[in-house]
């Protein structure tokens, strides 16, 4: 039935964040060498907010039930009572676009509150919070389950798409959201009989609870005992008694030593870890082949762009054929800058690939981040995205000073994103700096999906943006590498595609669209962050006003390329990875697997006594869909080809893609989007020219170094 997450007014009054810098000395410099949009000046201030014992605490996202931590089971119980409403409703409807709406309706008032359970089960800095909300997200998730399998609820939809008469006549969002919510019965097997059906639930709850297990192993530190390790070695990692523990795998870190013993450490094998993998994809498959599909695979990549297993190989295959040259000859160059720095250990093994790739494009282009943060303050990226969207889209972002209990830390930002003759599209709320207690991956959330109210207004869609970034200091704003640079603008993608789509239904609103169409958005404006006349248009040296200069732009676009295509193919062997755990089943072990996959697609050699895919946390979310970021970049750098390169500031070229890709969310066939935008419909091998063109060189850029 559904699946939780994974008329306008112009507001008359906005409340803009005025940012008052202190007296400081440093302050007063910025302030004098830099004029600041009010938008840019709102992130690059400290937040200073003050007790506020005067205004009544307005609860999370405004929500008044949340001013406390009982409140969770208040909305939570509500939701409850109002579905069950709704299930009875829908019952009694007689097949129309009414049963489709009171569908709509059931899933966006679970959604509501297990959307924002399921952020603040993980952002929340208070454990309460995060306890309440985890328990709330298991008592939805239950009686999704049970919904999902509930045989009335599947008939009052299925007369509707059995009756053709009816269902011709509706329009084709509402027809294609019908047979989503079909879709979601059948994936719980709702057309089995009710032991098998009873068998369905059983497996759904397992691979709930295994996925939980997985996902927290993923990240758990692996121990050792220090004598194991030479001494000059252990201030790397974190002492723990007579212990030492290791939770990443230091990729960065110039000591061969240290890179290697992280990575045979931290990706050592763990028994009981092993088997919860090869239960989930065990129960994962024994789902699929009970509810009908051949495999696990064939079920996840049912209406994506793919559409089968059989595409994402063939896909997946020939990028690795068109790289197969250029391939080995990254792997050569980083063996020989191995061999040039230890010329004593000049194998290349699995753990070097990362930091000798950065390696070179810093001695070949001069890519020191600290070169570029100064030009990157985060209040320059935001001026830089707010111009962006005003010319592409004429939308701006207004910062709002939020009310009292409305966010969970002081440092959050919240921004009104509003349409110059539309008004207010929704709210976006920054969680941008580093936190002990937040999730270590930049993400977005979905607090609540944009639909159509009966009343004609429209329910305005609320999202959550969470990075990482290092806070201001009393001499500097926040400054930005490069990378972070561009996790903004990919993230700010994610946002913009919420409060741009304009679905009639919450079940497809924004980013709740197949998984390899998803990310085109995001990945997209990776190529905007990367175009020297967007950049121009914000990057200045937060001190002294200076832009950034055109070289320095082209030598960091270049500098991606290099080593591109054995990164490209690193992914490839993931996804692959990937497709084959999810495929037909095989009487050997994930390790096997994974061993013969590296061996074939990957070309450095398995290190012995590893397992990495023990660390593949994508498995939970993207199981069987890995591939979808490969895709996903395919289909943006054609957009971006074809679409933006000759103009990427052009209004009327932004207003096409909104209609033609972001105004759709899920509501339209993920292929029809691309090929409305494109003008043609994309084969494999276009997908696969895309990712591979995107590695050519641009001369210009070494005739500019040249001349410089």
């Amino acid at each position: 039935m559904m699946a939780v997450n994974s008329g306008l007014k112009v507001m008359s009054v906005y409340r803009p964040l005025v940012c008052l810098f202190r007296h400081g000395t440093a302050a007063r410099a910025w302030r004098t060498l830099t004029t600041w949009s009010p938008v840019g000046a709102a992130f690059n201030a400290r937040v200073h907010r003050r007790l506020d014992i005067f205004h009544q605490n307005v609860g999370l996202f405004g929500v008044p039930e949340l001013s406390c931590v009982e409140g969770f089971e208040v909305v939570q119980d509500r939701a409850l009572q109002e579905t069950q409403q709704l299930v009875e409703e829908a019952c009694r409807c007689p097949p129309g676009v009414q049963t489709v709406e009171i569908f709509d309706k059931l899933s966006d008032s679970l959604c509501r509150v297990a959307d924002m359970a399921d952020f603040i089960k993980v952002a929340h800095p208070d454990p309460s919070y995060r306890e309440a909300a985890e328990r709330t997200c298991i008592n939805i998730g239950t009686m999704v389950e049970r919904l999902n399998t509930n045989v009335d609820l599947c008939k009052s939809l299925k007369d509707l798409l059995d009756n053709e008469e009816i269902f011709s006549k509706l329009d084709p969002e509402t027809r294609r959201v019908a047979e989503l919510f079909l879709f979601d019965f059948e994936i719980s097997g709702i057309h089995l009989d009710k032991k098998k059906r009873k068998e369905a639930v059983n497996l759904n709850v397992k691979l709930l609870d295994l996925s939980n297990q997985f996902l927290m192993s993923c990240h758990m530190p692996n121990r050792i005992e220090k004598r194991a390790l030479p001494e000059h070695i252990h201030q790397h990692f974190t002492k723990d008694g007579n212990y030492i523990q290791i939770g990443g795998l230091n990729a960065d870190a110039p000591d061969d030593l240290v890179r290697e013993v992280a990575y045979k450490v931290f990706l050592y094998p763990n028994e009981n870890v092993m088997h919860i993998l090869e239960e989930l994809l065990s129960c994962r498959d024994k789902l699929a082949r009970l509810v009908g599909y051949e495999s696990y695979a064939h079920r996840a990549l049912k209406g994506t762009m793919a559409k089968s297993p059989e595409a994402v190989m063939s896909f997946l295959q020939q990028i690795t054929d068109k790289l197969s040259d250029r391939t080995e000859k990254d792997f050569e160059m980083m063996r020989e800058m191995k061999t040039k720095l230890n010329p004593r250990n000049p194998e290349l093994m699995p753990w070097d690939h990362p930091y000798f790739s950065g390696v070179i494009r810093a001695e070949r282009f001069n890519i020191e981040p600290s070169l570029y943060s100064p030009y990157f303050s985060l209040g320059a990226c935001m001026e830089g995205l707010n111009g962006l969207f005003t010319q592409l889209y004429g939308v701006s972002l207004l910062a709002e000073q939020p009310s009292v209990g409305e966010v969970w830390s002081e440092d959050v930002r919240k921004l009104a994103v509003v349409h110059e003759t539309e008004g207010l599209l929704g709210y976006i709320y920054c969680d941008f700096f580093y936190r002990p207690d937040k999730p270590h991956q930049d993400c977005h959330f979905t607090i609540r999906g944009g639909r159509q109210l009966e009343d004609g207004q429209y329910q305005l869609p609320i999202v959550v943006l969470m990075l990482n970034l290092p806070h201001p200091t009393r001499s500097a704003p926040t400054l930005l590498s490069p990378g972070m640079m561009e996790n903004l603008f990919h993230e700010m993608g994610h946002a913009m595609h919420s409060m741009l789509g304009r679905t009639r239904y919450q079940h497809v609103t924004g980013t709740r669209c197949v998984t390899d169409f998803a990310e085109v958005p995001s990945i997209l404006m990776e190529y905007f962050a990367t175009d020297y006349r967007v950049i121009s248009q914000f990057a200045r040296h937060y001190q002294t006003g200076q832009p950034l200069p055109q070289s320095m732009v082209a030598r960091l676009c270049e500098s991606k390329k290099v080593c591109g295509a054995a990164d490209t193919q690193l992914q490839v062997f993931y996804a692959i990875m990937d497709q084959v755990y999810h495929g037909k089943p095989q009487n050997r072990s994930t390790t096997d697997i994974m061993i013969d996959m590296q061996k074939k697609y990957y070309g450095l050699p398995y290190v012995t006594n590893t397992a990495w895919q023990l660390r593949f946390s994508h498995l939970v979310g993207y199981g069987a869909k890995y591939y979808s970021y490969l895709m996903s970049r395919a289909v943006a750098s054609m957009v971006w080809k074809q679409c933006f390169y000759k103009d990427p500031l052009n209004r009327e070229t932004g207003e096409r893609y909104r209609r033609e890709m972001l105004a759709h969310g899920g509501g339209k066939e993920p292929m029809l989007m691309v090929e409305g935008m494109l003008q043609k419909r994309p084969s494999i091998e276009d997908f696969v020219n895309a990712l591979v063109s995107d590695l050519d060189p641009d001369f210009e850029t070494f005739i500019m170094d040249s001349e410089g």
